[in-house]
């Protein structure tokens, strides 16, 4: 037997218009924008505001806000980083929002990334034409997201590291690009230092890390 649909009260074929519509979503500015799958780069990168917005084979995803804790974390690497390369003019590193270019047609929000002072050319207002290095922190509502798409996509990018912050397991994993794909350059636990590949001298402690997302 099939079950009865009932009409959706909140669908927008039956939404007040008017004043009457008052504390309801605005549902017709929906029809302003492309339908999923037809976006195209210059619309993505149309779109203003405050948010993280990733952009990939035509479709826009909205990411959920980060939590205290993960900013936490984003934080204390960020600084770690900054300052080492700040001193040695090694280039510049950012946080989310910014929009990095994977390939045509595919842009992530990575939550920390860098860019030599070589490529700097490749560093745009409105977006990073790849990176040098980018840190995602594992969110536990998607971990395949960071642990194996984001693994694969910057690998496929050619972003010669990626380290990838994992909360639930207090582990901090750095990889390097090995050829096409990411080899361990290390997997760092309670009572290590977790050092990058490439950028002499960038190493945080990783007890530090986790404490700052409980303080």
């Amino acid at each position: 037997m099939n079950p009865v649909v009932t009409p959706n009260p909140l669908s927008p074929a039956h939404q007040p218009v008017g004043e009457d519509s008052r504390g309801q979503p605005t549902w017709d500015v929906a029809k302003l924008f492309p339908l999923q799958g037809h976006w195209t780069e210059a619309e993505y990168l149309s779109l203003r505001g405050n948010y993280l917005v990733e952009f990939s084979n035509g479709c826009v995803e909205v990411l959920p806000m980060p939590t205290e804790m993960h900013q936490s974390i984003v934080a204390f690497i960020y600084e770690a980083m900054l300052l080492l390369i700040r001193a040695n003019q090694l280039g510049k590193v950012l946080f989310a929002p910014l929009r990095v270019r994977l390939a045509s047609g595919k842009f992530r929000e990575p939550d920390i990334a860098f860019m030599t002072t070589g490529h700097a050319s490749r560093r745009f207002n409105e977006f990073w034409d790849g990176a040098d290095l980018v840190v995602e922190v594992v969110s536990d509502d998607d971990r395949r997201r960071d642990l194996e798409v984001k693994r694969l996509e910057y690998a496929q990018a050619g972003i010669p590291e990626y380290w990838i912050v994992d909360p639930m397991n207090s582990r901090i994993s750095v990889l390097r690009l090995d050829g096409d794909r990411y080899a361990d350059h290390g997997i760092f636990t309670a009572g290590e230092r977790a050092a990058s590949a490439t950028i002499p001298g960038l190493e945080v402690n990783v007890n530090e890390v986790f404490a700052a997302a409980r303080n």
